[in-house]
């Protein structure tokens, strides 16, 4: 049985608006639209694009200091579609 590894983001760079080039440790890549996932408490801050660029990758996933975060597993099924 073939070992598959967990997708994770390796690097990111802010692409203006709520867009980010996302590389993943398989090597592929692409821009993600975020606004899909801001919704609820945790991500309002976000909507501010001056908080929103501030990101981080923390354990294969964009972070922000307000404890919101995008796993990785999503950004990559959103980025390979």
């Amino acid at each position: 049985m073939p070992i598959t590894t967990l997708p994770a983001v390796v690097s990111a760079a802010y692409r203006g608006e709520y867009r980010v080039y996302l590389t993943f440790n398989d090597g592929s890549a692409n821009t993600v639209d975020f606004r899909q996932w801001l919704h609820g408490p945790i991500f309002e801050p976000l909507k501010d694009l001056a908080f929103f660029r501030r990101f981080t990758i923390e354990g294969g996933a964009v972070a922000w200091a307000n404890g919101a975060d995008i796993a990785p597993e999503t950004l990559y099924e959103a980025a390979v579609q």
